[in-house]
């Protein structure tokens, strides 16, 4: 029976509120090996450094629910059986993985491969980013727990690479009682993630691969690279721990054990090619001040 892959692009970056997220998903897409199916983009305005706005504890809340509702329409309007979500911040993985669940009808795994838990509510934080997981298992704020027909049950969602969290982080994690397996864990084996698959009957996984679970010392196109920060940015914000070879090796394994029906990469940040992009715009006869 044929299935029909959608490869869906969304330079999604009101969602960190990081302008550089817009590109890095541009580059990602470029990047990416040619689709065999159809290819979408979700339209998201070009930042163009104005400041974000504050809306009901979320920024720039209304304009991400005008890019959710987007990707629910281009959803509706090719009904896929698989995705592959090349983004941008990692709320572009909600309408996405609400429909593949909707699909399957709950036969869904979630596995999520992220140095962060991603469940966070606006009582915690005002970026949205940070709340997609818990929003897909029906938790936080309704404006975006409602577009998610059919919330993931905890047991299905595992997390793999995460290690350390915040304790309002951890008080959910553990009260929804989400498994996890450790960079340590997974150093030469795939086997704590096969075995929670397994254990869940699920047929069908979709996968969340934020970039920024790899070591950043191994691959620097992640937020812990950002150029001229100060050197406390990112003071006790935990760092991925796991190689490039770790992450194929697992995401591989998985697919030889069910059906990877979608497919999310997010948070790429390219920092050497945002600087020659924007030296490039600063010359003479190629760039703003050609004559």
């Amino acid at each position: 029976m044929s299935t029909k892959t959608l490869r869906l692009h969304i330079p999604q970056w009101q969602g960190g509120n990081l302008e550089a997220y817009h590109f890095g998903a541009q580059l990602l897409a470029w990047l990416a090996p040619a689709a065999a199916g159809p290819v979408a983009t979700v339209e998201v305005p070009e930042p163009d450094g104005s400041e974000l706005p504050l809306e009901d504890g979320i920024v720039a809340r209304s304009a991400l629910l005008r890019q959710l509702d987007s990707t629910d329409q281009i959803l509706m309007k090719e009904m896929p059986d698989r995705i592959v979500v090349l983004g941008g911040d990692c709320l572009v993985d909600l309408a996405p993985f609400a429909y593949l669940n909707e699909r399957y009808e709950g036969d869904l795994a979630v596995l999520w491969v992220d140095a962060h838990p991603d469940v966070m509510t606006p009582k915690h934080f005002v970026h949205a980013h940070a709340m997609v997981l818990g929003n897909l298992m029906g938790e936080g704020d309704p404006d975006f727990t409602n577009r998610v027909a059919r919330p993931i049950k905890p047991e299905k969602v595992m997390y793999a690479g995460l290690y350390d969290m915040s304790p309002e982080e951890w008080e959910i994690v553990e009260r929804l009682g989400l498994s996890m397996a450790t960079p340590s864990q997974l150093i030469d084996t795939s086997q704590p993630v096969i075995e929670w698959l397994r254990s869940t009957g699920a047929r069908h996984v979709a996968i969340h691969f934020d970039l920024d679970v790899i070591d950043p010392v191994q691959f620097r196109s992640l937020n812990f690279a950002m150029p001229n920060a100060p050197s406390d940015a990112f003071e006790g914000v935990p760092r991925g721990r796991m190689t490039i070879a770790q992450v194929v090796r697992l995401l591989n394994d998985v697919a030889r054990e069910v059906d990877v029906v979608g497919l999310g990469i997010t948070e790429h940040l390219p920092w050497d090619a945002i600087a020659i992009r924007d030296m490039l715009r600063a010359l003479p006869l190629i760039g703003e001040g050609r004559a």
